[in-house]
């Protein structure tokens, strides 16, 4: 990643930052639950999803507030373990169609091994 590819994302998590604890005090609570929301959030697209929902709810409660994140939190996670499991089971199947990789000549172990067997002396 160049330093200018950084230097926009920064600027990208910042933003969403700050939009987010702005959006927490308008609501009436205290600037500190902003930076724990988006610290325990983590990115700028789970930092919009909440920006939105407070937009619209306009939760009264911290509680809702944190339920909420806790329950964007668990949707990401849910979504990067479902990411994980269909990456394994791709490299699984392709284990499965292809073999580990080795020797491609070598069919001692399929179905041509009892002739190789019979023409040995």
């Amino acid at each position: 990643m160049t330093d200018k590819n950084r230097a926009e994302k920064q600027r990208e998590w910042q933003s969403a930052r700050l939009r987010l604890i702005n959006a927490i005090r308008q609501l009436g609570f205290p600037a500190e639950l902003g930076l724990v929301v988006a610290e325990n959030l983590g990115s700028p697209k789970a930092m919009e999803r909440m920006i939105s929902y407070l937009t619209y709810v306009k939760p009264r409660k911290a509680e809702l507030v944190v339920d909420e994140m806790l329950a964007i939190c668990s949707e990401i996670d849910a979504w990067r373990e479902k990411k994980a499991s269909e990456a394994a089971n791709a490299s699984y199947n392709e284990m499965l169609n292809y073999g580990l990789g080795g020797d491609e000549d070598d069919d001692s172990c399929g179905e041509n091994a009892d002739d190789e067997i019979r023409r040995k002396p």
